[in-house]
């Protein structure tokens, strides 16, 4: 197999769009990816002719959309290698699940017990953990990386204490392209008797994960950034984990008994769904992950790493321009500011020449802290982004620091 932009291309509908009276250079996909005909269309055909409630109905419709919900689960174990769809939680999208971590976790931690972050993580991947600080006294121990965003192993391992329960880090840093080393700094934090859950939101898009071989305790995907639709996610937990966990919500689908007096709870996954979850989100979630593994993975990585490489070089050729995370091998993300310049002044006349990019702090404010910025425009890529819109990236940049001096 190998991989055709354009034929990739072909199969996403809203890429033949004008903005502006230009052809529409799409670079945002690190906030959310625009959706192949394949998820549309399951999204569609569920709607129209197989939309029911799940789990419990005797009649046919809810049984064909059980096994259409049920079957995304499975497609989401294979997407990450689970090693039973029972490891796969429905949420509402990754920050719903780091949430749900820190909220079954944290019912157990006690005041000084510690939580790893490195300074580079998501404001999902943050904010949850100081609720436990605020709450219930834990306390957040933070790992410095370096201006690429690499981490010092040495550094992380002299953090980790036997008062250490939790390691939080991203699969792949939203602004600096930067992924940490998963595997090794798993194996560390197990040493110690710690869990570590991976934000895998920025991670996930660029192929399947295999989370058995990372030994990871938890990992977090969002449907939106894997090409499905929002307001679905997934979350997978080592069975011998989940067990020992706290029910996050209550109410129908998570509990066994419930009498006046006494209750008993689901098994996991179904223990942490509390009501009627998103079904046709998940069942355009499982279409996205099975169209992905259909894809020529290999093909659409080494697509997306030229995409980046020709990015750096042409907006690395004027001393107009700062680039921010240049490790080798980084993720499709390019963040940058052209001079003294406004990103949000930068994006929008990006946007007049019909290139979109994001500006901001890209919730991640500590990182922006440690750069010394406070914000920055960045352009993402997916594999449907070609070399020649990478040059309109470029082109357009050349024409905001004429405008803006």
């Amino acid at each position: 197999m190998t991989f055709d932009v354009q034929t990739f291309r072909a199969q996403f509908p809203i890429l033949s769009r004008e903005i502006h009276g230009k052809p529409l250079v799409y670079l945002d996909n690190a906030a959310s990816v625009q959706k192949p005909q394949a998820v549309i269309e399951a999204i569609t055909k569920t709607m129209t002719h197989g939309y029911a409630n799940v789990h419990r109905g005797l009649h046919t419709l809810s049984n064909e959309a059980t096994a259409a919900f049920e079957a995304a689960r499975v497609s989401a174990q294979k997407y990450l290698n689970a090693a039973s769809s029972d490891e796969i939680i429905f949420t509402m999208g990754g920050t719903d699940a780091v949430n749900l971590v820190a909220n079954t976790v944290g019912q157990s931690l006690k005041e000084g017990d510690e939580i790893i972050l490195t300074v580079m993580e998501h404001h999902s991947n943050i904010v949850p953990w100081h609720f436990l600080r605020e709450r219930q006294g834990a306390v957040l121990k933070w790992l410095d990386v370096d201006d690429d965003g690499g981490i010092d192993l040495a550094a992380y391992e002299a953090l980790l204490s036997d008062k250490t329960k939790m390691v939080a880090i991203t699969g792949l840093s939203n602004v600096l392209g930067a992924t940490p080393p998963i595997k090794e700094m798993a194996r560390l934090a197990h040493q110690a008797g710690a869990k570590i859950l991976v934000d895998g939101c920025q991670h996930a898009v660029h192929g399947p994960v295999d989370v058995q071989n990372l030994d990871v305790d938890f990992y977090v995907l969002t449907g939106h950034k894997v090409y499905g639709p929002t307001g679905i996610g997934v979350l997978y937990g080592k069975k011998s984990v989940l067990d020992t966990l706290p029910p996050f919500r209550g109410g129908g689908e998570m509990i066994d008994v419930v009498e006046q007096d006494r209750i008993t709870y689901n098994e996991a996954p179904h223990r942490f769904e509390a009501g009627t979850p998103p079904i046709v989100e998940a069942i355009g979630l499982g279409a996205a992950l099975d169209w992905m593994m259909d894809q020529d993975i290999e093909g659409l990585r080494a697509h997306e790493r030229a995409l980046t490489d020709h990015a750096m070089e042409v907006l690395g050729a004027t001393n107009t321009n700062h680039l921010y995370g240049q490790a080798k091998d980084k993720g499709p993300v390019v963040a940058f500011n052209l001079g003294a310049a406004h990103p949000h002044d930068v994006s929008t006349i990006l946007d007049r020449q019909g290139v979109a990019v994001r500006a901001g702090h890209h919730c991640c404010q500590p990182l922006m802290k440690r750069l010394g910025v406070t914000a920055t425009a960045r352009a993402s890529f997916a594999a449907y982004n070609t070399r020649e819109e990478v040059d309109a990236l470029a082109a357009a940049c050349a024409k905001a620091s004429q405008i803006l001096g």
